[in-house]
């Protein structure tokens, strides 16, 4: 079919085509007039999800961000929040609503109150704004001044809510962590008496560094008995007394050569000469006795390490034991600590006044209503009747296919047209237009190829 044919049968159907959506147009317009009009009033408010929490410190990460905004905007569409309002604003001695209340079918169903709050709750829309962490809060209602009333109460009951929610989890978890801390203390204490009595039982006390005294002890004696000892061979060859003993002898021989026995300075060396032995003797036996003495404490050493080992490698297991009980102390301590601090912490959550929801602006009271949209309506009307008219007219001409030109006559035999006869008669002796169409007199002839 080419784009003239279809023109043709526009034309032909135009009354059609025209009818539809002048119909839908007017349809709508009264439909517009007549439907009850709805009022959108939004309110707005922010979420801090991306400070830190003034009392945890804590941030919430980006993976989870979604899902708590989310589950955010479901919490205010919740039929509970919607009861919350109802309450605050006294909805429930509104007589529209109990009037609504009584005409529906589910008044023995469902009591008002859960009624009402389905019925708050269907006219609800939350939402966040794209590229922000601002909530918008929208209510439709029949009024200016219920729907302003209506979001404006939302958003006050979704943050008292969100604290109310946050003070009670922080107490509860609270709770919970003071239990946890109350048994951490038992243990501890119970696990203190178990150390002591074994203590008292055995004698072994551990140091800060979790070493007994025995052991301790061991490792004084090691290190004692790892020290040098000083022997007397090394003290003679330092000796002043006798480097001087020795040169004294050197004089006394050259001058036994040229003296005689009897010279006073011959006799004042060797009077020296007796002094200094009697000091170098003295000076021997003083470091061979201190000599002595070294050796017997270091055998004296040896002996004690030996046997301080031994008592040390019998009480091991002992020693084991009592360190694993100081373990347990210390980890039952350190238990005690977390579960302490981490309660006092929710203690002082569960006190603050801060959340981490803030009203950002309150609600204002519409101007237009948001339904009917008038425009939209009468526009889609004629958009959606000019449609239709369209494929009615078509599925006419396909129940009634008519041969209107020389081109549908082609298409409709398959040969050539070679002449056309038109009507010729005037114009007022032609039957009128509303009267069963005829068919145009067409002479055609068909010639061989």
């Amino acid at each position: 079919m080419s784009i003239l044919q279809f023109a043709r049968i526009l034309w032909a159907r135009r009354m059609i085509i025209l009818l539809v959506p002048l119909v839908l147009a007017v349809v709508a317009t009264v439909a517009v007039f007549l439907l009850s009009p709805k009022y959108e009033a939004k309110s707005r408010v922010m979420l801090d999800v991306i400070k830190p929490d003034p009392v945890t410190g804590q941030v919430m990460n980006s993976p989870f961000l979604r899902a708590y905004i989310q589950t955010q905007t479901e919490l205010i569409k919740d039929d509970e929040m919607a009861a919350r309002v109802i309450e605050t604003l006294n909805l429930t001695n509104d007589p529209e609503l109990q009037k609504e209340f009584a005409e529906s079918k589910a008044g023995d169903e469902v009591p008002f109150k859960e009624w009402a709050s389905r019925k708050v709750a269907e006219n609800v829309e939350a939402g966040l704004i794209e590229g922000s962490n601002i909530i918008q809060i929208g209510y439709k209602a029949g009024t200016p001044e219920q729907a302003r009333d209506v979001a404006d109460a939302l958003a006050k009951v979704y943050i008292d809510a969100n604290l109310q929610d946050r003070r009670e989890a922080a107490r509860k978890n609270a709770d919970w962590y003071d239990i946890q801390a109350q048994k951490a203390r038992a243990q501890l204490l119970a696990a203190e008496s178990a150390k002591s009595a074994f203590e008292r039982e055995t004698g072994l006390v551990l140091q800060d560094d979790k070493v007994d005294i025995d052991s301790a002890r061991l490792a004084a004696l090691a290190s004692a008995s790892a020290a040098p000892i000083i022997t007397s061979q090394g003290a003679n060859a330092t000796s002043p007394a006798a480097l001087e003993l020795a040169q004294l002898d050197s004089a006394i021989s050259q001058a036994s050569r040229t003296l005689g026995p009897n010279h006073p300075d011959l006799i004042a060396m060797k009077r020296k000469h007796e002094l200094l032995t009697a000091q170098v003797e003295q000076e021997r036996r003083a470091m061979n006795a201190a000599a002595a003495a070294t050796i017997s404490a270091s055998q004296v050493t040896s002996g004690m390490l030996e046997a301080q080992k031994a008592k040390v490698m019998g009480q091991r297991d002992k020693v084991e034991r009592l360190r694993l009980m100081q373990d347990e102390i210390d980890i039952r301590r350190e238990q005690l600590n977390k579960a302490s601090g981490r309660a006092a912490e929710l203690r002082q959550e569960a006190e603050v006044a801060a959340t981490a929801v803030s009203l950002l602006s309150n609600a204002t009271k519409p101007d237009a209503p948001v339904f009917p949209n008038k425009p939209l309506f009468i526009g889609g009307a004629l958009a959606g009747g000019l449609a239709m008219g369209l494929g009615l007219a078509l599925l006419l001409e396909i129940m009634q296919r008519r041969v209107r030109s020389a081109d549908d006559l082609r298409a409709a035999l398959g040969v050539p047209v070679l002449t056309i006869i038109s009507d010729t008669r005037p114009k007022k002796s032609r039957r009128p237009k509303l009267a069963a169409p005829r068919r145009p007199r067409v002479h055609s002839e068909v010639g061989s190829a």
